[in-house]
Formats: C-alpha cells, structure tokens, sequence
C-alpha cells in the first residue's frame, strides 16, 4: 500500500523511475556495443578489399571510416554525456540571464 505524499510523488515512484532510467541506460549501452561492432566488422572487411585489391592506392575505405565514424562519436556522446546540466551550470546560467 503507498502512502500519500504531498508532493504526489512516492518512494516507489522514485524506485521505479530510477530502475525505467537505468534499464534505458542499459539499453543505450548494449545498442552503442552493437553499432560500435558493426562499424569495426564492416570498415575492416573494407580495409580488406582494398588492401587485396589496390594495395598502395589511394586508401578509400578513409571516407567510410571518417563518415561512420562521426556517427559513432555521436552515439556514445549520446549514451556518456550527461542527460541533465549540472546544478552549478544551471545556476551559472540563471545568473548571466539575470544580468542581461
């Protein structure tokens, strides 16, 4: 049985947003593994092609690499970066607003 709280919010709500967080965090970080095997598997199969077919050429497998890549810096930003501004640089914020 929950007891009331005059905020509305519960210990339990508290509980059970903290494990729906971390389980989405979880997820984030299995699906980044995954994105993070795939680049490797595909940019070293093309680093192969090109190695067993113009090795000394020009290296083209370079744009994928460099592309993809961005991609990838993107999604582990996405999955490392903090979700929320700290409350330092919340408050850093609201005192340049104020003084404007």
């Amino acid at each position: 049985m929950r007891t009331y709280h005059p905020d509305g919010v519960t210990p339990q709500d508290d509980e059970d947003g903290l494990r729906q967080f971390a389980v989405d965090q979880l997820r984030k970080k299995r699906d980044l593994q995954a994105h993070l095997l795939a680049y490797l598997l595909v940019n070293a199969f093309l680093t192969t092609v090109w190695f067993l077919t113009d090795a000394g050429g020009f290296f083209w497998p370079v744009f994928p690499l460099f592309g993809w890549g961005i991609g990838v810096a993107f999604h582990i930003w996405d999955v490392y970066a903090p979700a929320e501004p700290a409350e330092s640089r919340i408050q850093e914020e609201m005192k340049r607003l104020q003084h404007h």
